[in-house]
């Protein structure tokens, strides 16, 4: 039986890799699908953990071979997703946690519409700045326009939460954990027998509240403080 494929997208600093390093140490039977890129690595980023770090010479030549199943450039660099590890970890029975930008995001769902679509919103835009200027720091210097560009970047994206299922605030990263997690459950037992205990309809129910028809009041203040126009949930 195939795994399903779930796919988390965030603006960049939205505490994003923290939630999957904790939901991986929670959560069995769940890949990590590690995207591939173009551009160096950052602080203490390492090959095969955060990300495989290629030339964009290889990354061109992988374009041209067909091995991603999507693929983008973001501020002049290349991030894209293999097939390969995906193939193999279906063939295993096994699910796929796959990392992608809302444009990657995008391309996936049109090859795979059963895929299971999760956006991580941050608390709000003060929130984010200072998470991107703590990260600077911790890489060395605090670039104010890469900052400006990368909150005006959120916005955009923030703008096509509708494209998504399910919406997390990560405003207490403990929360969004449980959430994410019980996501997940949901979407296996939905896949195959269903619920069978109290504690399987609890996550069942703690998944719905994040269902995108169910945010409207926990997200529209992020909307809001982001000038997302038009703050109204679409039912997904």
């Amino acid at each position: 039986m195939a795994g399903i494929l779930f796919l988390i997208s965030a603006p960049s600093g939205s505490g994003k890799s923290s939630l999957v390093n904790r939901l991986r140490s929670l959560v069995e039977n769940l890949e990590f699908s590690v995207s591939y890129t173009s551009r160096t690595p950052r602080g203490s980023e390492q090959e095969a953990r955060e990300y495989h770090f290629i030339s964009r010479d290889e990354f061109e030549r992988m374009i041209h071979a067909g091995e991603f199943l999507e693929y983008a450039d973001v501020f002049g660099n290349y991030y894209g997703t293999a097939r390969q590890p995906i193939n193999e970890a279906f063939a295993k029975g096994k699910d796929v946690l796959l990392d992608i930008d809302v444009q990657g995001a995008s391309q996936v769902r049109n090859k795979m519409s059963d895929s299971v679509n999760i956006f991580l919103m941050p608390p709000s835009p003060d929130d984010l700045a200072y998470r991107l200027r703590s990260r600077s720091r911790a890489e060395g210097a605090v670039q104010e326009e890469i900052i400006r560009r990368r909150l005006a970047k959120a916005r955009e994206e923030i703008e096509n939460y509708r494209e998504y299922g399910y919406i997390l605030v990560n405003d207490i990263l403990d929360r969004a954990v449980e959430e994410m997690a019980a996501i997940v459950a949901a979407e296996r037992m939905s896949r195959n027998h269903g619920p069978s205990t109290r504690d399987d309809e609890e996550l069942i129910a703690k998944a719905e509240k994040c269902r995108q028809r169910n945010s409207e009041v926990r997200i529209k203040p992020v909307l809001q403080a982001f000038g997302v126009v038009n703050a109204e949930a679409t039912p997904v």
